[in-house]
């Protein structure tokens, strides 16, 4: 399903998601193939232009998404929490029981869309629900951080690397190795580590509309 008008009015809803009542978004085309929940990471959260750009694509090409914050502003001040995996992971579980409980959301398959820490947080929370995630996509993201529990994801895990992020891709190789579930690494030539280069973050939507199609009971691309 490509991006075209039976996408153009999506449903656009805020939620409120675990016991701090975190703030999120819900975007959902008619119909939807899935819905897509994005763990921020590095601080970042539900307003990330990356990601809400990286969200937009997937919505026109009928993916619901789920953007919200990990952390509450007092949370988010201190910086380590930022690198509390597992309390980004128990984060990004919260989001994905309320999208079983929800009934506009319960029947659709979960991917999971991480970008730097809530790549590992997403790897965390798929290890912890394995019955619920479907798919996962990391965009720069720091797998390596959920060593722990990798061996334990099922859903097939797409790994995105900027060709010029030689630590991250280094680390991510490491990652993959771990993983048990069907898993492929792709590196976007050209790109540095927020794939800011023309046409990268394009091409991240390219590769994560197709992971997702594939992996969520339809075809997206």
């Amino acid at each position: 399903m490509a991006d075209g008008p039976e996408a153009a009015m999506p449903e656009r809803r805020e939620v409120r998601i675990g016991a701090m009542g975190l703030p999120g978004t819900v975007t959902l085309p008619a119909p939807a193939l899935g819905l897509v929940v994005f763990a921020h990471g590095s601080g970042s959260g539900r307003l990330s232009p990356r990601n809400r750009l990286v969200a937009d694509r997937l919505v026109g090409a009928g993916l619901g998404t789920l953007l919200y914050d990990l952390l509450t502003d007092a949370e988010a001040a201190d910086r380590a929490n930022v690198f509390d995996i597992p309390l980004l992971g128990t984060r990004v579980e919260e989001a994905i029981d309320f999208a079983a409980e929800d009934p506009d959301l319960a029947s659709l398959p979960i991917g999971l869309f991480g970008a730097s820490t809530g790549a590992a947080a997403a790897l965390m929370a798929a290890a912890e629900r394995p019955g619920r995630v479907a798919a996962i996509v990391s965009r720069g993201g720091r797998p390596d951080l959920a060593a722990p529990r990798l061996g334990w994801v099922k859903a097939p895990t797409l790994l995105i690397v900027g060709g010029l992020d030689d630590v991250v891709i280094d680390l991510n190789r490491e990652a993959f190795a771990m993983l048990a579930c069907e898993r492929h690494l792709a590196i976007v030539p050209g790109a540095t580590h927020l794939f800011e280069e023309p046409g990268t973050l394009d091409t991240v939507c390219d590769l994560a509309i197709d992971w997702f199609g594939r992996h969520l009971g339809g075809r997206a691309a």
